[in-house]
């Protein structure tokens, strides 16, 4: 009776030891997760920021006067005369 006992005493402290071990392991996991959930949320915050930086970008490069202005300024581009415009009429 007395070695019964022993083992059970044992297979129980066995069982707690597990449990223990399998609430650390969790709770590392869980901070694990946390952490690469933070990472993720900067990261996307970041890209956010990035798109509507992105977006106004586009807004200001396709402004039809930037476009001529930047042809003028920087390409050093005249209108040509009207003799010098060919028409094509298409088929």
């Amino acid at each position: 009776m007395m070695v019964w006992r022993i083992c059970l005493v044992g297979c129980l402290m066995l069982v707690v030891l597990g449990s223990a071990m399998a609430v650390i392991y969790s709770q590392y996991r869980y901070r694990l997760l946390f952490l690469e959930i933070q990472k993720q949320k900067k990261g996307l915050d970041q890209s956010n920021v990035e798109w509507r930086q992105l977006q106004l970008d586009v807004t200001t490069l396709t402004d039809q006067n930037k476009i001529e202005r930047n042809a003028v300024d920087k390409l050093k581009l005249v209108m040509p005369s009207r003799e010098n415009i060919i028409y094509v009429k298409p088929k």
